[in-house]
């Protein structure tokens, strides 16, 4: 008989979500229950519900998340009942060609996979998961691969930023653009994943670290994160980085809103022979246009960062480590603490700008 758990579930996308009662499948082979002990809220879960991505529906919400591991299946042996965990939403096949060539964070078996259904039901019907997880429920059931054991000493809000924000933000500063010291680094969009890539970027020796949003409430968030410099958003972006780069621009950009007006603007903003990184996930129908000669004269790099280019399960218990030996601080990254009836909430005040990372404890 099918356990019951509480999630978030987006019936429509013309339906607010909403707290309903879940039917969680009996676990297989090489599956696991984890009871969720936090969730941070992440953009991607509001691209799923506004617009950006067409996910099917109805959908349960939610995929940036740590708990603690209370039942396994047979042929499990990662972990066992009482690890602690944080979630994985791109677990790494091993087997397939991307795996098999040092590049799991592309795996084929994962990757670009918005929802699929995992045994969970509503209403006694199947129902979609968030990226394989659906993580704003009081338990999952998820294969051995999607979870990264932990040191029981890290807080479960810290875990759960982890597998996303964390990962992802200092992922593309240190494995994508490669930052070295002395470099100046622009960072676009200051949400969680943004705010990761400061702090990473001041980590990594970067010389300069400027800091974009369009609201200058987040000054603040970015200063705390490392940040030397705090920029508001405009169409004079360009010209106020090179004010403070000898005119030269930044040697690399972090592009984290995942839009063509923001790509553009970190294209513009980085000098010859730069790098933009492009973190944040955007529509299929926002058409990125650079001058074919631009492209040319100006030698910059345009890259993607998917999940920080990072191999999951050695980076994960990687940074964790760091945040407990205090090399790596994360506190200014919870703004908010929240129940999971208050992701909504969440949604609206992420859509205005508002805060860093919204965190449900359960």
């Amino acid at each position: 008989m099918s356990r019951y758990t509480t999630g978030l579930v987006v019936r429509d996308p013309s339906v607010p979500a909403e707290l309903v009662e879940l039917g969680l499948p009996e676990i297989g082979p090489g599956q696991v229950r984890v009871e969720v002990r936090a969730a941070g809220v992440c953009h991607s879960d509001l691209s799923m519900i506004n617009g950006t991505l067409r996910p099917p529906h109805p959908l349960v919400l939610g995929h940036e998340a740590a708990g603690v591991v209370v039942e396994t299946g047979d042929r499990v042996s990662r972990v066992q009942v009482g690890d602690h965990v944080v979630l994985n939403w791109q677990p790494a096949c091993r087997s397939c060609w991307f795996c098999e060539h040092a590049q799991p964070w592309l795996c084929s078996t994962s990757s670009g996979v918005a929802a699929l259904e995992n045994g969970m039901t509503l209403d006694g019907a199947p129902v979609h998961v968030t990226l394989g997880l659906g993580a704003f429920a009081e338990q999952v059931v998820a294969p051995e691969r999607a979870v990264i054991p932990v040191p029981p000493q890290l807080g479960f809000d810290l875990a759960a930023l982890l597998g996303c924000s964390v990962l992802t933000g200092s992922g593309a500063v240190r494995n994508t653009a490669r930052v070295q010291p002395g470099e100046t680094v622009l960072v676009i969009g200051l949400g969680g994943v943004g705010l990761s890539a400061v702090a990473a970027a001041r980590a990594a020796g970067a010389g300069k670290v400027i800091a974009v949003d369009v609201t200058e409430a987040k000054k603040g968030l970015a200063e705390a994160a490392g940040a030397t410099d705090f920029l508001v958003s405009s169409d004079n972006l360009s010209k106020e980085v090179r004010g403070l780069t000898s005119r030269l621009g930044a040697d690399h950009a972090i592009e984290c809103v995942g839009r063509a007006s923001t790509i553009r603007a970190a294209w513009r903003a980085t000098r010859r022979g730069g790098q933009v990184t492009v973190v944040g996930m955007g529509a299929a129908d926002d058409m990125v246009q650079l001058g074919a000669l631009d492209i040319f004269s100006s030698a910059r790099t345009l890259k993607a960062s998917v999940y920080g280019q990072a191999d999951t399960d050695l980076e994960v218990p990687a940074l964790a480590r760091e945040v407990l030996d205090g090399t790596l601080n994360l506190d200014h990254l919870i703004t908010d603490r929240i129940t999971l009836a208050e992701i909504p909430a969440a949604f609206d005040r992420m859509s205005r700008g508002e805060g860093a990372r919204s965190v449900a404890i359960l």
